[in-house]
């Protein structure tokens, strides 16, 4: 049954990538555009997958961490319990701002962030301070960027160190960032979940525990990426 489960994960893993590859050779103009995001995913050796796992009534959001060896994906480690959107998966190119809603899709893995000056990654790292903002005003020019306090007139944002531990170690999922639609959604990260079964805003977390794991594992010369597929 293990091995069958895995299999599935590939299965949905090669079809995510097949699909991907496809709608990046597509150009399509900005008012009919079905994602957000158009530039070239590299071949990854390294994908997170969040999708539903099912039991007898219900579905809950697992991660899967999977690897290329040699050329056959394998799962790292053990399934990890996440959260998503308090409204759960969006369909394809219609995730908007404040909709509560997680995108679904395949995105790039380029920048981990958190409290610390530093962090076990070999990933790209920032470091967020207290006037580090996330903008998500459609209506700014920053819209969907991190920025500083001092650099934008943004009308709403959000604070890259937060109150709060969900900030405390993260990963920017590459969602909406190029270009850039307004509306379409901002701050799409993988970070540390409020509680076990606590919803997030529209972003996928996990424990403090597994998020540490998968920064040490994410190598940014394996081109990582996220698939989000709830089925």
């Amino acid at each position: 049954m293990k091995n069958l489960k895995a299999l599935r994960l590939i299965l949905i893993l090669l079809t995510s990538l097949s699909l991907a590859a496809c709608a990046i050779h597509q150009r399509t103009p900005v008012s009919m555009m079905p994602k957000p995001d158009e530039k070239e995913i590299e071949k990854p050796d390294q994908a997170l997958l969040v999708a539903n796992e099912r039991f007898l009534f219900w579905t809950s959001p697992a991660l899967y961490a999977l690897e290329k060896r040699e050329g056959i994906w394998r799962q790292v480690f053990d399934p990890m319990k996440a959260v998503i959107g308090k409204n759960g998966f969006a369909p394809p190119g219609e995730k908007r701002e404040g909709d509560g809603r997680t995108p679904t899709g395949t995105f790039r893995l380029n920048l981990a962030f958190g409290y610390a000056s530093q962090a076990g990654t070999r990933m790209p790292y920032r470091q967020a301070n207290s006037d580090d903002l996330w903008v998500d005003d459609p209506k700014s020019p920053d819209y969907n960027r991190w920025v500083k306090q001092s650099e934008t007139q943004a009308a709403s944002y959000e604070k890259m160190k937060r109150d709060d531990d969900q900030y405390k170690y993260g990963v920017v999922i590459e969602y909406n960032t190029g270009p850039v639609i307004p509306g379409y959604g901002s701050a799409i990260f993988l970070h540390v979940w409020k509680a076990p079964g606590s919803p997030t805003a529209g972003c996928v977390a996990v424990s403090e525990e597994d998020i540490v794991k998968i920064l040490g594992w994410l190598d940014p010369a394996a081109h990582p990426v996220i698939f989000i597929n709830p089925d």
